[in-house]
Formats: structure tokens, C-alpha cells, sequence
């Protein structure tokens, strides 16, 4: 139905994956990505711009690695914004920037042509899980409550076990990443129609300052946003939202990061996505920006939200 290139890159299965990633480059990603990889690693001859928008909930973990990146290749520029999954599909398949960072797969956001020459490279898994106001008293909702609070059949904190308030609900915008991933578990793909949602917000750090400053509210947010200072972050049918729950699917919101480039995408950009799945990254950058290394998981998912044993 899509073109192959558009299709779940996985990667090379990183028993000695790293490696192969060194030796064979970002194939299809264009250019010649091994020389590319070599010169990045050496710090010596890559130059140029690398632009990025997308997904906001991997965003300081692409700025953290292009920190790394620049301060070893001094030459070559990268910048980016996090407008969300589908705002960064478009923007990568319309060529405005050489990455496009997502929560989901191409496939599901662009047309065939739009995504016919993207390549695909996932960098990390993410865990995303419900938060409520600090006043609430709820701590464990069913995958079954949440489809009922989100899709506005349950309106009451009492009606799940809490207290007697209304429940503020904030979503995400049509477009965000996360909400494709939260709306894929909870209802099995999109959530009905509703427009009962106290607010629509554009990024994850609208979400944190909001739920941080709202009583009776619930949203939800990926790991690497939680704290617990501001709001709490609740289990899913009795399962704690932890990464350690992810790895086998015991917590069963998650996704998988993209990075998806043109396949004849320049020397800057190649050495870039090259570096993400470097063992600078993977080894060590990825848990501790809290993200799942993709070599952690022993189970994988596709673009149709199928969960299967690696």
C-alpha cells in the first residue's frame, strides 16, 4: 500500500547493530553515509545545516544529542523547533527541513507520495502514561475509564473512584504525536468525535504547566515529562508507568521515535541521524534524557499499532 521506503526502518538488531550502523551508514538516506559517519566520528571535515521540527516529546533529547554533535563537528549548524509529528512530516516531505521527528510512522499521517522517498530511523522508544492535578485522588485508571473520561461518557472524579468534581480534561492538538500514540491504546486507533475538552494544547510543556496549575484535571504526557512535584503520574490497569513496564508491554502506552530524512538527504544531515544511533546516543544519552534504548525492548510495534515478540 506504501512505498517500502516509507515503511518501519528497525534497527540492524543491535548485537553488534552499532556496529553494523558504522559500517554500513543510514542506507538509503543518501550521500556516501559511511565517509559522513567517519568524518562526524573524527570531528574533522563535516559541514553544513541540519533543520528539524516535529515531535515536542523528543525534542530535548535530539537538542541534548545535537549539542554533543556541534561541539565535536564545530563546522555544521543544527536547529529545530518541535511543532509536533504531523507539522514535521510535512515539513521533512515538503523539503522546508532535512529531519522530521515523530511519534508515528510516515505512513500514518502522509499520503504514499508524500512519503515515497522518506527514510525512516527509530532512535528510542518513549513511554507516555496519564497525569492528573495534585489534588486528585484517583492513582489507577483502566484502559476502559480512560476511552470513558476521554471521550467525555465520564465527566465526574467520583464515577472512577475519587472525589465528587468535574473532570477537567486537557488534550492534545490534532496533529500531536502523543495523541495518536495515547488515543491508538486507549480507543484502538482514533478516539470518537467529542469536543468537551476543556483545551486543546499545542506542546508537551503547555501540558505540564497546566495540569501544574489546574485542579481536578488529567491529561497525559511521555516519561521524560513527569514530575512529581507538579502533578502525579498514574498507573494503567494497575501498572506503573515506568520504563523498566515498556519493555514487554506490561504498560502499554508507548511508541517508537522516528527521525525520517529524504533518502538523497546531505552530508550534515546523514552524519546527524548516523550519530543518533551511535553508542554516544544509544549508550547512554537516550535513558538519561528518559527514554528507552530500542535494544532494551523485547517487543516491537507497527504502524497499525500491532505488538509483537522481537
Amino acid at each position: 500500500m506504501f512505498d517500502h521506503a516509507c515503511s518501519r526502518r528497525q534497527f540492524l538488531g543491535f548485537a553488534g547493530g552499532l556496529a553494523a550502523v558504522a559500517g554500513l551508514g543510514l542506507a538509503g538516506c543518501g550521500g556516501d553515509t559511511a565517509s559522513a559517519g567517519s568524518a562526524a566520528a573524527e570531528g574533522s571535515t563535516v559541514a553544513g545545516t541540519v533543520t528539524y521540527d516535529g515531535a515536542s516529546s523528543f525534542q530535548a533529547l535530539v537538542e541534548a544529542a545535537a549539542e554533543q554533535f556541534m561541539n565535536d563537528n564545530p563546522d555544521v549548524s543544527i536547529t529545530g523547533s518541535g511543532n509536533g509529528s504531523g507539522t514535521g512530516l510535512t515539513a521533512v516531505a515538503d523539503g522546508t527541513v532535512t529531519i522530521g521527528n515523530s511519534d508515528v510512522f510516515a505512513e500514518t499521517k502522509l499520503e504514499a507520495d508524500q512519503c515515497a522517498d522518506l527514510v525512516d530511523h527509530e532512535v528510542a522508544v518513549v513511554g507516555m502514561g496519564p497525569v492528573v492535578s495534585k489534588n486528585v485522588t484517583v492513582d489507577d485508571l483502566t484502559i476502559e475509564q480512560l476511552a470513558g473520561i476521554f471521550s467525555g461518557e465520564i465527566t465526574n472524579w467520583s464515577e472512577v473512584g475519587g472525589e465528587d468534581a468535574a473532570i477537567y480534561v486537557l488534550n492534545r492538538k490534532s496533529g500531536s504525536g502523543t495523541r495518536a500514540t495515547f488515543e491508538s491504546a486507549v480507543f484502538g486507533g482514533e478516539a470518537p468525535a467529542w469536543d468537551g475538552a476543556a483545551a486543546e494544547l499545542d506542546k508537551s510543556g503547555d501540558v505540564v504547566t497546566q495540569v501544574g496549575s489546574t485542579d481536578n484535571a488529567i491529561s497525559y504526557l511521555d516519561f521524560s515529562h513527569f514530575d512529581e512535584e507538579s502533578f502525579t503520574a498514574i498507573k494503567v490497569n494497575g501498572v506503573e508507568p515506568t520504563s523498566e513496564n515498556v519493555y514487554d508491554n506490561s504498560f502499554p502506552i508507548w511508541a517508537t521515535e522516528h527521525m525520517y530524512c529524504k533518502q538523497d538527504a546531505d552530508e550534515a544531515t546523514t552524519a546527524f541521524l548516523e550519530y543518533m544511533l551511535s553508542e554516544d546516543v544509544q549508550g547512554s544519552l537516550v535513558e538519561e534524557q528518559g527514554f528507552i534504548p530500542v535494544s532494551k525492548m523485547t517487543v516491537v510495534k507497527d504502524a497499525e499499532g500491532n505488538v509483537s515478540e522481537k
